[in-house]
């Protein structure tokens, strides 16, 4: 859908420059989306992995995020060896669902109520970030983190729209339970991509 570099703006990574490859296609449908354009698979242009990769050359980016939509729509593979021969880190942001490709370097699983994630990718989860749209998703996450692994980051972020609202009950959550930390959308705060 479209391409960008700039800060990474969430989680683990967050103020780190990053280079986005921000896919087409999504099939989970959260109502709060911002980014609801890139739903549709096949109304964005087809870009090449090569012209991709010759894009990125073009900034000093020691990391490419694969986001979407749903970037598990895609098979990774291909664009994922590419990436790794080129010597990037590759970073994937996706709810979970569907099969699991690629190979990654960086994995934030940020599952969601309105599609059941594959399961495969529990193991593999460097960090699991829950968006957090009404103060019951605190809950309702819990069922993955017993299947995360034990070095696992664990991330609570406000979605931005309600952020005044849930933001105290997250600063509450995490002093009671201090393995989790809050991550909020910096990149939205700087008004950057």
């Amino acid at each position: 859908m479209e391409s960008f570099y700039t800060i990474q703006g969430e989680g683990q990574f967050q103020g780190h420059a990053a280079y986005f490859l921000r896919l087409g296609g999504c099939d989970v449908g959260c109502h709060w989306c911002d980014v609801k354009e890139s739903w549709p698979i096949d109304t964005h242009p087809q870009v090449t992995i090569h012209q991709m990769l010759e894009d990125i050359k073009n900034t000093p980016t020691q990391i490419v995020v694969i986001t979407g939509g749903e970037p598990l729509m895609h098979n990774l593979d291909p664009l994922t060896e590419v990436l790794q021969a080129a010597g990037y880190r590759t970073h994937i942001e996706t709810s979970g669902v569907g099969e699991f490709t690629g190979y990654w370097d960086w994995i934030c699983f940020s599952p969601k109520k309105f599609k059941k994630p594959n399961s495969e990718i529990f193991p593999k989860v460097d960090e699991l970030k829950l968006v957090v749209f009404h103060p019951s998703d605190i809950e309702w996450v819990q069922q993955f983190v017993s299947q995360m692994p034990t070095n696992c980051k664990l991330l609570v972020q406000p979605e931005w729209s309600k952020r005044d609202d849930i933001s105290p009950i997250l600063v509450d959550f995490v002093k009671n339970n201090p393995q989790w930390n809050i991550s909020i959308q910096t990149h939205k705060y700087l008004q950057i991509p």
